[in-house]
């Protein structure tokens, strides 16, 4: 599990350096400063939590069932975090509207919230029995 966590991390980190470059450059063109500004919350909340992937991936204390559930987590939110910002800031080069899926955007906050707290949970229960 723990190497699926860190290529995982790794894809994350590698395509959100590659999509901050995007919109850094290409982007920069074509979106308005409030939707640059979105853009790069979305690459920077995927790289935060591509740290999280390794950060969690060292951790020993942390059983199997645990890694699952926050590995689940956090690629569910990511992907449902940072996706939907990456397309609901580029409807203009992409032409499409994609506000039908704006509502995920929250849910994917809120999963890397979870993934977190199970974090926290789960060290504070493991170090409360020592």
């Amino acid at each position: 599990m723990e190497r699926k966590i860190i290529l995982t991390a790794a894809f994350l980190g590698v395509l959100a350096i590659i999509l901050g470059a995007f919109g850094a450059h290409a982007l920069k063109a074509v979106l308005s400063p409030e939707q640059l500004t979105s853009f790069e919350t979305g690459v920077r909340y995927q790289m935060y939590h591509a740290f999280f992937l390794f950060f969690v991936a060292s951790r020993k204390e942390l059983s199997l069932k645990a890694l699952k559930v926050i590995y689940n987590l956090v690629l569910t939110g990511v992907l449902f975090f940072s996706g939907s910002i990456y397309l609901l800031t580029t409807k203009n080069v992409t032409s499409v509207d994609f506000k039908i899926i704006g509502f995920v955007t929250p849910i994917g906050g809120l999963l890397l919230i979870f993934a977190w707290i199970v974090l926290f949970v789960t060290i504070f229960k493991k170090n409360s029995q020592n």
